[in-house]
């Protein structure tokens, strides 16, 4: 049976596989940028560089991490960090692409623009979280048990609100959040936000 336990230093290279096996609206997203790498150090790894202690795994009875769920309390406070000291890191690696030629062009601007107080949303939902399940273990309940574990962590820190960001093409996810009590609100293009009070 798998079971749920923190964040540990060494599940990043795990973390950063699952995050690219289901970055495709759910689907596997190897080989459509032309780095793979990409996408684990915009949406998972700096939330484990960040705040480890929001950042939850599910792990298979022969050890593997087949799914987590990571968070920040604060995102203002996250996306500022994101943007003054975790992005420029890879400035040479990535370099700012003039124009959106390709979804990894996109993805490029998305994370050279990240910035604080962005989402209107964030105010009144402090914290977010972005989940990702390996089909193994998707539909067994692990969604929901993340979450609530997450939840907890930031009832416990004081935190009021917590919000997400879908794709909006992955219905059967948006789905799954508003089951679990998310409420959808306004959203950019292409993106479903989501919201809950703590």
């Amino acid at each position: 049976m798998p079971r749920i336990r923190p964040f540990r230093p060494g599940d990043e290279p795990a973390l950063a596989d699952i995050c690219l096996k289901t970055a495709d609206a759910g689907a596997d997203a190897t080989g459509i940028f032309a780095d793979d790498d990409l996408w684990g150090e915009v949406f998972v790894l700096p939330y484990v560089a960040r705040h480890p202690e929001f950042a939850f795994v599910v792990e298979t009875d022969d050890g593997r991490v087949a799914g987590y769920v990571v968070g920040a309390p604060d995102t203002r406070a996250f996306e500022d960090w994101f943007a003054g000291s975790w992005w420029p890191r890879f400035a040479d690696r990535w370099p700012r692409p003039e124009v959106e030629r390709t979804r990894q062009d996109g993805t490029l601007i998305y994370a050279y623009g990240r910035r604080g107080g962005a989402e209107p949303y964030g105010d009144a939902h402090p914290a977010h979280l972005h989940i990702d399940l390996l089909p193994e273990v998707q539909g067994q309940g692990w969604g929901r048990r993340l979450i609530d574990t997450l939840a907890a962590a930031l009832r416990e820190a004081g935190v009021t609100g917590l919000h997400l960001v879908a794709d909006a093409r992955n219905e059967a996810a948006i789905a799954f959040y508003e089951r679990i009590g998310f409420t959808r609100v306004r959203s950019h293009d292409g993106v479903q936000a989501l919201a809950m009070r703590l």
